[in-house]
């Protein structure tokens, strides 16, 4: 990839747009987790040391295009942003009626760019109008990369100069290293409640990587390929036959899908449920498979020990009730503790990350949910072609 970073601009007394990922959680009308407003200060602070105006744009929600309702205001994170950089923020609404001005050191934020008219289908005008507002545009919002939105791609089209930001190169050049010149041997875990989700991006992992792990509802349709009993787990057996291909194609390159020997099983899915440990070939009928075993932990854990390059999408087990989040935690730990370069990515699994107190131990933690499953599969990402073009 090749692409022009904001680090490299010179930004002194020019009014720099930054499409940014603000889309933060709320409970009971307040931000509960800041995570995506901390990550997108670098960039802003770094215009704001040069010398430039800034205007961030971000979605937030699920609004309505061309509809306004009060919990679609982004007032709340203007206020929280302005806080973390010291200065107020002011929100921008009639910004099409009225070009707004922006001076050196000043920050304002868009209104919700998702109630604009033609932002989900990338108009181009709505594109042109975000980039009268700017000399620079920076895109820095890498968890919408995969959408060609007015906010992400038309914007990056017609903007005098696009640029990756600060946050956004750092992805890029993350998942470039872990993917395009990888440290071998790699190994792949991903897990998640459902293979059809995730097929694509288990057959094109399958042809790069040399250890591809399952876990979750998907180790349940692999297991099920195999002939193993599973009970009432969750599971998608009209994927079976995929899921052969995609074993066989990793045996035809020496490589395996190591599926669980042991798991942690329950009647049903509740945090009360009894857990119950068992060898898989003695999983019961009105059984579900809610975590691997202990075995079958060590099994995986030995494996990434090894390991040169990890790419970590999803826990291997329901690790949220404590009872079946041994799986995920010795998983963790042991990507943790590689010395291999690790990136993880996906909402479950920078929730695992967090609960097991290894941050600091990862090499990356990417941003992306889709945009990070996309980039695995090897889909070109939109708003990151529209960058490409202007380092040619």
């Amino acid at each position: 990839m090749s692409f022009l970073k904001l680090i490299d601009q010179n930004v002194n007394g020019k009014t720099v747009l930054i499409r940014a990922d603000l889309n933060v959680p709320f409970k009971d009308g307040n931000i509960s987790d800041d995570t995506r407003i901390r990550a997108s200060l670098p960039s802003i602070q770094y215009c704001l040391d040069n010398g430039a105006g800034v205007i961030v744009m971000t979605h937030l929600g699920r609004p309505i295009e061309g509809e306004f309702h009060p919990e679609d205001d982004v007032a709340p994170v203007a206020a929280h942003l302005g806080k973390l950089l010291g200065k107020d923020v002011r929100v921008l609404n009639d910004w099409r009626e009225a070009k707004p001005t922006v001076a050196a050191g000043e920050v304002a934020l868009l209104q919700n760019v998702r109630i604009n008219k033609g932002e989900k289908k990338n108009d181009a005008e709505l594109g042109k109008a975000y980039a009268a507002l700017c000399d620079v545009f920076v895109n820095d919002a890498f968890g919408t990369a995969h959408r060609a939105q007015a906010s992400t791609e038309a914007v990056a089209a017609a903007a005098p100069v696009s640029v990756a930001g600060i946050l956004m190169a750092a992805e890029l050049d993350a998942l470039g290293k872990a993917l395009k010149e990888p440290v071998r041997p790699m190994v792949a875990i991903v897990a998640g409640s459902k293979v059809s989700t995730k097929l694509t991006i288990l057959e094109s992992l399958a042809d790069k990587v040399d250890q591809l792990i399952v876990g979750g509802g998907i180790a349940n349709t692999f297991l099920l390929a195999q002939g193993k009993p599973i009970g009432k787990s969750l599971a998608e057996p009209d994927l079976v036959d995929e899921a052969k291909k995609i074993i066989a194609k990793m045996a035809a390159k020496g490589g395996v899908v190591p599926l669980p020997v042991d798991v942690v099983t329950a009647k049903e899915f509740a945090e009360s449920a009894p857990a119950e440990h068992k060898a898989i070939d003695d999983v019961a009928a009105d059984d579900m498979i809610l975590d691997i075993g202990a075995q079958s932990a060590q099994q995986l854990a030995e494996i990434l020990k090894n390991a040169g390059t990890i790419v970590w999408n999803g826990p291997v087990g329901v690790f949220e009730f404590a009872q079946f989040a041994g799986g995920t935690e010795v998983v963790s730990r042991a990507v943790a503790d590689s010395n291999g370069f690790s990136i993880a990515g996906g909402g479950d699994t920078l929730a695992a990350i967090a609960k097991f107190g290894i941050t600091e131990q990862i090499g990356y933690i990417s941003t992306g949910g889709g945009a990070f499953l996309e980039f695995l599969e090897g889909t070109e990402l939109p708003a990151v072609a529209a960058l490409e073009k202007f380092a040619k």
